[in-house]
């Protein structure tokens, strides 16, 4: 068990022996190697109406509501696809989540986007969701030179927010942005026990997304931290004892992993993987929705003491 606490640095701690500025990133084979442990309850989130509408034209009311109810029976009665995520930034994307909300269902979850600040909640609170995403940028890419502020500062702003959501009856889900290139003991750790703390004070879940945002994440035996996505998803689990069913992966496709490394978050504990309708999504986008669904229900053998009939 290693010794968690928050390292801060006046430099920001790069790994540019691994991201080299001018150099494809490297893969470092440091790991030891770890045998499978599923997670017992696999499931599906959805990002077509945040993640799929940054790489396309925005939907029309008309095609919000037939993607709505087409994820709905996909999700079949076993809720397959727990929820689906907007943006609430403009009045469109304000009519999307009410029109959504009108349909009643109760898969997929209708739920929200922010970023860490009390002004991006007010959305939230008025269209009266029950739980919300929230930006929480885990590399030193992000917070020192996005965001302009340490690790320390970084993670309180994050905590400030968390606690807020929670004070209103407002599951956090909170997403660790860039995570294939943070610093994992560093800082991702430290801040996810934190996490769990407020979970256990106030009785209510939190939720943590790994976001490979940039698609660096790999599934080769033996590929350390933060590259290496058994590792990764092991990691919270065990150092950080985060629940598999409060843990959720979001890979983008940019080295065209995106789909097994969603199957390799399942297959190591990460209960929930994140696709979007198609793959749409930023750049060469995520994971598709509807073969994450078939990779699913393949996946269903695992467990077949438990199964009964179900998936």
């Amino acid at each position: 068990m290693r010794c968690h606490s928050m390292s801060d640095s006046t430099e920001p701690n790069l790994f540019r022996e691994l991201f080299p500025y001018t150099e494809p990133p490297r893969i470092r084979l440091d790991h030891p190697l770890l045998a499978p442990s599923p997670a017992r309850e696999m499931f599906v989130t959805d990002s077509t109406f945040r993640e799929g509408q940054q790489a396309r034209p925005p939907f029309t009311p008309e095609e919000v509501g037939k993607l709505f109810d087409a994820l709905h029976r996909l999700s079949g009665p076993e809720r397959l696809i727990r929820h689906t995520e907007f943006f609430l930034y403009s009045d469109r994307d304000r009519h999307a989540v009410n029109l959504c909300l009108s349909r009643g269902y109760d898969s997929p979850a209708v739920t929200g986007w922010i970023r860490p600040t009390r002004r991006d909640l007010v959305p939230v609170l008025d269209a009266g969701l029950r739980e919300t995403g929230i930006l929480t940028s885990a590399s030193d890419y992000h917070i020192y030179l996005k965001l302009g502020l340490t690790r320390r500062e970084a993670a309180d702003r994050y905590l400030r927010v968390v606690r807020l959501v929670l004070e209103k009856g407002i599951v956090p889900r909170c997403g660790f942005e860039d995570i294939t290139r943070a610093d994992v003991y560093g800082f991702c750790i430290p801040f996810a026990i934190e996490l769990m703390k407020l979970r256990e004070e106030s009785g209510m879940d939190v939720k943590i997304r790994l976001s490979d945002t940039l698609g660096l994440g790999v599934t080769y035996p033996g590929v350390g931290l933060p590259r290496g996505v058994p590792a990764l998803v092991r990691a919270f689990v065990e150092e950080a004892g985060v629940p598999g069913h409060l843990l959720e992966w979001h890979g983008h496709n940019d080295f065209h992993h995106g789909l097994i490394n969603s199957t390799t978050a399942w297959l190591y504990g990460c209960g929930g993987v994140c696709g979007t309708w198609k793959g749409w999504g930023e750049r060469t986008g995520t994971a598709p929705i509807e073969v994450l669904l078939a990779e699913r229900l393949a996946l269903s053998g695992l467990f077949p003491a438990d199964r009964n009939g179900h998936v």
